[in-house]
């Protein structure tokens, strides 16, 4: 591979060069296991031998599982051999923490099962080498641009978790009746609206799954199944699965009409929120979700004071002593929610979607900006790397220099390594 242009001044080196790799095998049992140190890596308990201390300004790269995800550590810390440490010899820790962040680990795992990392190919890797001095600037001017840059992040953030509190909120008001009856006193609901139970606005469906093992079921199946992890929008327009006519003769999967209402009632997610959407055409589902087609509730509606007391829903109707969270249909089934007139309806509706389309469009610029901050982020990284992003000054010391350096310094130690080696065996 062509190296890239670099000043004139630097120098391109190998991680094997600059950096002690230290990955946790075959050390001894530690003095003071439990000392005041945090602990980086998973997999192994303080005092197992392979359980080691590393110092401040090392970096943490992942060697087992997720390994693209640097970590600076400015404190003497514990580690486990799932981690390697980075530590820097005479090269300025944060710019080999800063390197790292713009380097894709993830091109040098060969593994076939578990992500993971071989200390050889780490120390192959290729770095652009800046004189020391001009190490400090890039460092220091990297923090700068960083800082104002997580400051921005920071602020689409809290815009972000603004906007949620803001949706619920119009949500919760539509469904008290003050989005279209401003004057209605707290705790009351406004003239002509009436309290029903979910069994009362609708028809109740569940669903089943087609066995697996016939494949004229599945094979060139027309009709949308779905389930659980189907439900990440409003509204089920396809479906990852799909079953053929023929399967619903044979099992428990039946169709949904369209402008039905989905509800998972037995996922994992149910452990952080209540999944609801509309379906836009006819569909089937399998048995963890139940459908209600609604028969004197406009269908809009009825999804929207769903999402509304989701939250509530989940907490009062969930299943006690169930391995996988579940929802008590029966409760369900009997939870009672505000039912506006016909026409009241239909405006709350226009109401909460005009409201909620302005959010959606907050929120999508919100996102094309946090990729932005982060494209911003690589762009900031790769320009220190060329060189491109402090000036160099002529009377710094070479990068060649320091790197020679470097050699001569590890190679004088290795004989006093070797001959302590040679004493503890003795």
């Amino acid at each position: 591979m062509k190296e890239e242009k670099i000043p004139e001044n630097w120098v391109h080196c190998h991680f094997d060069d600059i950096i002690e790799i230290i990955s946790g095998k075959n050390q001894k049992e530690v003095e003071n296991p439990n000392g005041p140190f945090p602990i980086y890596g998973s997999g192994g308990s303080i005092g197992r031998a392979r359980d080691f201390l590393c110092n401040a300004g090392t970096t943490i790269i992942g060697r087992k599982g997720t390994i693209n995800s640097p970590i600076y550590v400015q404190e003497k810390f514990w580690n486990v051999d799932t981690a390697f440490g980075l530590s820097p010899i005479h090269v300025n820790s944060k710019l080999l923490y800063f390197f790292c962040l713009s380097f894709n680990f993830k091109d040098l795992d060969k593994s076939t099962t578990i992500p993971s990392l071989a200390k050889t190919d780490l120390l192959q890797i290729k770095i652009p080498l800046p004189p020391l001095a001009e190490q400090h600037r890039i460092v220091a001017k990297i923090e700068e641009l960083f800082s104002a840059l997580d400051k921005g992040i920071e602020s689409l953030k809290t815009a972000q978790q603004q906007l949620k509190v803001y949706r619920q909120a119009v949500l919760k008001y539509a469904f008290e009746g003050k989005l279209t009856n401003p004057e209605v006193r707290e705790g009351e609901l406004p003239k002509g609206w009436e309290v029903k139970a979910l069994s009362q606005v609708g028809i109740w469906r569940g669903g089943g799954t087609p066995s697996k093992s016939n494949p004229s079921f599945w094979l060139n199946g027309t009709i949308d199944w779905v389930t659980a992890k189907d439900m990440k929008s409003d509204i089920i327009l396809s479906t990852l699965d799909r079953i053929t006519p023929e399967s619903l003769k044979f099992s428990s999967a039946k169709l949904i009409p369209a402008n039905s209402v989905l509800i998972v009632v037995r996922s994992g997610i149910l452990r952080r929120t209540l999944p609801v959407a509309l379906v836009a055409h006819q569909i089937a589902i399998n048995q963890d979700m139940q459908a209600l087609t609604p028969h004197s509730v406009d269908s809009k509606y009825l999804f929207h004071c769903l999402k509304a007391f989701a939250e509530t829903i989940r907490k009062e109707c969930s299943k006690d002593g169930t391995t996988v969270e579940s929802i008590d249909t029966t409760n369900l089934k009997r939870f009672l929610i505000p039912i506006a007139p016909s026409l009241e309806q239909v405006e709350i509706v226009q109401e909460i979607e005009s409201r909620l389309s302005v959010c959606d469009k907050i929120e999508e610029s919100i996102a094309q900006s946090l990729q932005q901050a982060e494209a911003l982020r690589q762009s900031i990284l790769r320009k220190a790397f060329e060189g491109r992003l402090v000036p160099q000054d002529p009377n710094d010391e070479p990068a060649s220099v320091l790197l020679e350096r470097i050699r001569a310094a590890r190679a004088a130690a290795q004989p006093v390594q070797k001959n302590r080696i040679k004493k503890a065996k003795a």
